[in-house]
């Protein structure tokens, strides 16, 4: 498995940024796609973002496309998702997930064999 730790979480305001990152360890970057999933409360766990394992293929959800993106860096071991133009139904616990399907992307939490611990996003209106 992957250890998946996820930071730059926090507090802002209707129209702002963030960029979360997602710092791996345990297997090399090249053997797994990497995922973004966020929970809100009271509400199922949901597809954000996902790449491949070299970063040639990225897919978004409907509710993100053209205000957030997903990108990795190898070397550093670190997936990141910007999230420009952030709105209050954003709000929720971001979580990145790594899986051993690298080829392609996938959007389904099952498909998915590691997860991080979450980190929180709130914005306010």
């Amino acid at each position: 498995q992957v250890q998946l730790v996820e930071s730059g979480g926090g507090l802002v305001q209707t129209g702002g940024s963030l960029r979360l990152s997602c710092a791996a360890s345990g297997r090399p970057p090249s053997s797994y796609g990497m995922g973004w999933f966020r929970q809100a409360p009271g509400k199922e766990r949901e597809f954000v973002a996902a790449i491949s394992w070299n970063g040639d293929i990225t897919y978004y959800a409907a509710s993100g496309k053209g205000r957030f993106t997903i990108s990795r860096d190898n070397a550093k071991h670190t997936v990141y998702l910007q999230m420009n133009n952030l709105k209050p139904e954003d709000t929720a616990v971001y979580y990145c997930a790594a899986t051993q399907q690298r080829i392609g992307v996938r959007e389904h939490p099952y498909q998915y064999d590691s997860w991080g611990q979450g980190t929180q996003v709130t914005v306010s209106s």
